[in-house]
């Protein structure tokens, strides 16, 4: 999965992709470094993050997914966590559901059941304002999948298909690093859900602190984690350096079929 950001604001690449068809044209370039998933959104949920309006982040994501529609069937999610914004990206073109607060804002439940589309249900403690604050957990793999078992309930009863729910356990979203490290070094424990699980590590602040390393410095270490992720049984990375992490996993695949 490529991250494709229509903001000014994301911690990695804000302000870059802002025009549609630069953005639409970084979608393919993604693609052909070996892409399947392009994952667009239009409000940054870094740390501290500010929220944006309906209608600002209608304004930048509607218009790119138009723009690589017109271009490419890739499959493609709207990062978004607003039921009105999700229905209009669906309706203009995108297929996934990816939402940082696991459908927990007003009608956003209601709207997927709606829609009858795949959902990535992310966990993060607190919200992106205040997740980074104060992280605590007695057990975060187990808090983790307490979360998860009530949020695949809620989906469910709502008419949500199970099989279409994908599990995201929300690296850097309310976690200190020893508690990213944990989830990663644990991810093979959410196979028991029999759902594709979503790790996004890429270019994160745990990286930059076992490093010391800038954002745009973080690539090998986003590659190693991905890899990680992969061989712990994550089936979707969400990634910045498409091309590097899609040679690791080849690789790994090779040698996966070789023996």
């Amino acid at each position: 999965m490529g991250v494709l950001n229509i903001t000014p604001d994301s911690f990695s690449d804000g302000g870059r992709y802002s025009n549609p068809e630069d953005a639409a044209d970084q979608a393919l370039r993604m693609m052909s470094e070996g892409a399947s998933i392009i994952d667009v959104g239009g409000e940054s949920t870094r740390p501290g993050a500010n929220p944006v309006s309906v209608d600002q982040e209608l304004s930048r994501v509607i218009p790119v997914i138009e723009a690589i529609r017109k271009k490419s069937n890739v499959v493609l999610s709207i990062d978004s966590s607003k039921p009105q914004v999700v229905a209009q990206a669906i309706a203009a073109g995108a297929n996934i559901i990816n939402d940082v607060y696991a459908l927990r804002q007003p009608g956003a439940i209601e709207m997927a059941a709606l829609l009858q589309v795949p959902v990535c249900l992310m966990h993060m403690q607190e919200k992106p304002q205040t997740m980074q604050l104060k992280p605590d957990y007695v057990d975060v793999v187990d808090e983790v999948k307490a979360f998860f078992d009530e949020r695949i309930a809620a989906c469910v009863s709502q008419g949500i298909r199970r099989d279409n729910i994908i599990l995201d356990p929300g690296f850097g979203f309310g976690k200190t690093l020893q508690h990213n490290l944990t989830l990663l070094s644990r991810l093979n424990e959410f196979a028991n859900y029999r759902l594709p699980i979503l790790a996004g590590l890429s270019r994160k602040s745990m990286l930059g602190a076992l490093l010391d390393k800038d954002v745009g410095d973080r690539a090998a270490a986003s590659v190693t984690a991905a890899l990680l992720a992969v061989i712990k049984g994550a089936l979707i990375v969400r990634v910045h350096d498409v091309a590097e992490t899609a040679e690791a996993l080849m690789i790994y695949q090779a040698v996966k079929n070789a023996t």
